[in-house]
């Protein structure tokens, strides 16, 4: 089948007006790209056509980072996100409970700054709203837990590290309380999980989903489900990086094709997240002046992951977010470069996960040994400015990047680029959602005006970023031969980006300005995804399209 898709506007570097374009299914490829003028040439020679109706054409997009299989389980679940007190979520918990009759409830994304409590629930509250049930119920950062009795028992996590008490686990204990609870969910049960993610993804015009998972995350069978299915052809490609310290060249190759893993990268933790007070700081916590979070991972230990991952020409990454965590990667990256060569290191091509407070200082470092960053904007977005949880626990000066002649910004997209680091976005889902316009739109009106960047950087970093970052520079953008992976998005007004940044509204007629992306001023609508292409394949259709012969 070819199909042509005309009337609309084609997002591509190789025609600014072009407003049709031809895709061969066959080959999963787009066979040609162009005005509509001159698609009425093409109209006898394909299998059918597909009327766009002023519809916009993008790349689809890349989410660099996600756990598939929880996002499905937290689509499921209980979700506690919108949750505003203590007794609200333990509602939700107690009917869940009821409707599952005694099966285990996963309840996650709950965030004790939202409840009027101030508090995460207890354990001993989890108990008495389930009667007693298996409760695993992790905070919207993913990086601490409230567990039930049933769950501490079954998991043995009072006696690990990171038991807090009345059921609230960190560090070693979370470990085993999520392990205990994955491993009681079917394979059945898995599969319908992931394939609800996936298509939850393709809906948001999502095209490559890189999942990030690891003995302790997920496991290697939900893995292995996650890069099948991605190749299934009946929803976005999926490629994974596994969270596995290594420490020589052999090792590395073994791990990575056992798993068959892109990089061992990911969330290996450096540290923990700043909503749990786990992200590594170099001052204490503003808000619990007694903690600074957890380092764990040393200098040395990132260096040998870094260089056997070098030597084996594999990307090697971790998950870092507070300043002093981004200390040791940046050592660690360092010393690997002097123990295994500086082009060896770059070669490879490694890569950090949330990169959340990073000096300039640090940034230009890491770009010396083309160390890329996978950022996620709904983080300023849901956590960011002076009255955000970032600012109750850090204080607004280090928010801000104001704490010293080395301090670290969140976030800090702008400097990022500005340096040529390769960024790109994702969403960590299931800590906040697929939602790629809104990632867009975060990156561009960022809290703190000094990391805001224009609507068509983020949007490349949200689409041939995460290309870039994973190792390819062929692709995320629509070009001949290219394959074809995109999304049909309804708009309202298109913009231009004037030389000055500023956002222009597009006229109606497409010669008084290049075409270019949706209007996201804060309080606009996100456009809706009509439909998405994979390789040639369509994996969501909203039905919006009139396509003929």
């Amino acid at each position: 089948m070819t199909t042509l898709y005309r009337g609309g506007f084609v997002y591509t570097p190789i025609d600014p007006f072009a407003n049709a374009m031809v895709v061969d299914e066959a080959t999963g490829t787009i066979a040609w790209i162009g005005g509509d003028d001159a698609a009425a040439v093409h109209v006898d020679s394909v299998d059918r056509v597909v009327e766009l109706d002023g519809a916009l054409v993008t790349p689809a997009f890349v989410d660099a980072h996600a756990h598939v299989s929880q996002t499905g389980a937290g689509l499921r679940g209980v979700d506690l996100g919108d949750t505003r007190s203590v007794a609200e979520a333990l509602s939700r918990i107690e009917d869940a409970a009821r409707r599952g009759q005694g099966r285990p409830v996963y309840a996650p994304n709950w965030d004790q700054g939202h409840w009027a409590e101030g508090r995460p629930v207890t354990g001993g509250e989890l108990d008495r709203a389930t009667y007693g049930g298996v409760v695993y119920s992790p905070r919207v950062d993913g990086h601490s837990a409230v567990i039930s009795s049933a769950l501490a028992a079954a998991s043995g996590a009072r006696e690990l590290p990171g038991w807090e008490g009345d059921g609230l686990v960190t560090r070693d204990a979370h470990h085993a309380a999520r392990e205990a609870f994955n491993g009681a969910v079917t394979p059945a049960q898995r599969q319908a999980d992931i394939d609800l993610a996936l298509q939850s993804a393709a809906a948001a015009g999502i095209g490559l989903v890189q999942e990030n998972g690891g003995r302790t995350l997920s496991g290697t069978d939900d893995f292995a489900e996650v890069l099948a299915a991605g190749e299934r052809g009946d929803g976005p490609q999926t490629l994974g990086y596994w969270a596995q310290l290594v420490s020589d060249e052999a090792e590395a190759r073994d791990v990575a094709t056992l798993r068959g893993a892109r990089g061992l990268a990911g969330d290996l933790n450096i540290d923990g997240s700043v909503g749990s007070r786990t992200a590594h700081l170099r001052e204490p916590y503003s808000d619990a002046p007694s903690l600074s979070g957890n380092a764990y991972l040393t200098v040395e230990q990132v260096r040998d992951h870094v260089s056997a991952c070098s030597l084996a020409g594999l990307q090697a990454g971790f998950h870092v977010i507070g300043d002093a965590g981004v200390d040791t990667a940046v050592a660690g990256f360092e010393a690997a470069a002097e123990l295994v060569g500086a082009s060896a290191v770059t070669r490879a091509r490694h890569r950090l996960e949330h990169l959340e407070m990073v000096s300039r200082d640090g940034i230009e470092r890491l770009v010396r040994l083309g160390v890329a960053a996978s950022v996620q904007p709904a983080f300023d977005a849901f956590w960011g400015g002076d009255r955000g949880m970032y600012a109750a626990r850090l204080g607004a000066d280090r928010v801000h990047g104001r704490a010293g002649a080395d301090a670290a910004p969140m976030n800090a997209f702008a400097s990022m680029m500005a340096a040529g680091m390769t960024v790109a976005f994702g969403s960590d889902s299931p800590v906040t959602p697929f939602a790629p316009w809104e990632a867009v739109r975060a990156a561009a009106f960022h809290h703190d005006e000094s990391q805001r960047v224009s609507a068509r950087s983020a949007f490349l970093a949200h689409t041939r970023g995460g290309w870039r970052a994973a190792g390819f520079d062929d692709r995320g953008y629509l070009d001949l031969g290219l394959p074809a992976t995109f999304a049909v998005w309804e708009v309202g007004d298109l913009v231009v980006q004037a030389p000055d940044d500023r956002i222009q509204t597009w006229s109606t007629d497409p010669r008084s300005g290049t075409p270019g992306l949706p209007d996201l001023t804060p309080g606009t609508a996100a456009p809706v995804c009509q439909r998405t292409v994979v390789r040639g394949r369509t994996v969501f259709d909203s039905g919006a399209l009139d396509g003929s012969r």
